[in-house]
């Protein structure tokens, strides 16, 4: 205290209220860990939130926005319609398409682990034929193994997707991994990265569209010849920039004669749409996290009035010597916000590790919004002098004579 201006001056201040933290040590940190969860929580959702923004802005970069689905949709009659064998080479000589490739449904075969397994447990798997150039379409990497050639589209070998693979038992090609496909063996060439754009690929066993009509008995009747069967998806890569126009033009492309049965979308859209939807939770997380900061600040409030009360000879003793009101107010004052900015520290550090660990798990970059940190410590800062009014007003009230009543 300086002895010519009779203040308390702030490095004071903080020397005194530290002697009643210190003297509490287990008190105070419980008192704190409210304060810290609540500023966790709000670093980790905000820096969580942006981590998986940055992620997913830096997927769909890679991948690419300008990737166009063509599905069959519904028949006028209700049914399930049928895109026309020819469509995906009318589609790709469509100005603004760089690449198409198609896949096909097989609805005559199911996928096993092998040859036991009854036919109906089919666990969400499909099999489905494509075109040896769908993982230069999609962007989509082989994990392990290879991808079909214009050979191996004729032979009874299949690649995985990556679900397809995990619930059928597989996490590695080597020699004699097979699978039971359609009523024989087929040898397992290839396991597939998560396709992002095309999430029913996951879900699928692949072969060459040649070995499904060979082995698999898919085909399609069209004015008395014998063809392969029809496509179920179309993908399509245009020059970036003309996807509005190649996308009004896909429908009509496809099917002429029934433009109305073909649905065309965006993957790149739904990944968008999913971030929005993830985001949506942001605020409850942040409702959470702001109920344990006032949970906190109960805890705080309630301490230091605790304090108060068994402190009363030292406040006494305080005013006795020279101490003013203000100077009293000041110190609890002071002991509230510190108290809250200890937990806040630790909320946010604990809040950045979260972030970090989870997101480095995820191969995110890990980001940390600047108002993620600066937010959690206002808060702390704001709820410790809230909490810190009341019992501190109600310290400097104390009389001096309160120190000789408690002797």
């Amino acid at each position: 205290m300086s002895a010519r201006t009779g203040r308390l001056r702030f490095t004071d201040a903080l020397r005194v209220a530290s002697v009643g933290l210190r003297a509490r040590r287990m008190r105070a940190a419980l008192s704190a860990l409210g304060i810290a969860i609540g500023t966790a929580a709000i670093v980790g959702v905000l820096g969580l939130s942006a981590s998986s923004q940055a992620g997913l802005l830096a997927e769909i970069d890679r991948l690419g926005t300008n990737m166009l689905t063509v599905e069959a949709g519904q028949s006028l009659a209700g049914g399930p319609a049928v895109l026309p064998n020819a469509a995906p080479a009318m589609i790709g000589h469509l100005a603004g398409v760089e690449q198409a490739t198609d896949t096909s449904v097989v609805t005559t075969a199911g996928v096993y682990r092998n040859a036991m397994i009854p036919a109906a447990n089919t666990g969400g798997l499909q099999v489905q034929a494509a075109s040896v150039n769908l993982l230069a379409v999609l962007g989509t990497d082989v994990g392990q193994g290879e991808w079909l050639d214009e050979a191996t589209a004729k032979l009874p070998v299949v690649v995985l997707g990556a679900a397809a693979a995990q619930r059928l038992g597989i996490d590695r090609v080597d020699l004699g991994a097979r699978v039971w496909l359609g009523g024989m063996w087929f040898d397992v060439v290839g396991i597939l990265e998560q396709s992002s754009l095309a999430p029913e690929v996951d879900n699928s066993a692949i072969v060459g569209y040649s070995a499904a009509q060979t082995y698999l008995g898919h085909v399609s009747v069209n004015r008395g010849v014998r063809e392969t069967g029809s496509p179920t998806s179309i993908y399509v890569r245009t020059t970036t920039g003309h996807e509005v126009e190649v996308q009004e033009l896909l429908a009509r492309t496809a099917n002429p004669e029934a433009p109305v049965e073909v649905n065309v979308s965006k993957p790149s859209d739904a990944l968008t749409a999913r971030a929005a939807a993830a985001r949506a939770f942001d605020s409850l997380f942040l409702g959470l996290g702001a109920v344990a900061l006032i949970v906190g600040a109960v805890g705080v409030a309630n301490i230091m009035i605790i304090a108060v009360l068994e402190r009363r000879s030292e406040i006494g003793l305080r005013r006795a010597l020279g101490a003013t009101k203000a100077q009293i107010r000041t110190q609890f004052l002071t002991e509230s916000i510190l108290l809250v900015i200890i937990g806040g520290v630790v909320g946010v550090l604990t809040g950045v590790a979260a972030t970090a660990v989870y997101a480095a798990s995820r191969g995110w970059t890990i980001v940390i919004p600047a108002q993620a940190w600066v937010g959690g410590i206002g808060c702390a800062i704001l709820i410790g002098a809230l909490a810190g009014i009341v019992p501190a007003i109600r310290a400097s009230r104390m009389p001096p004579t309160v120190a000789l009543r408690t002797v």
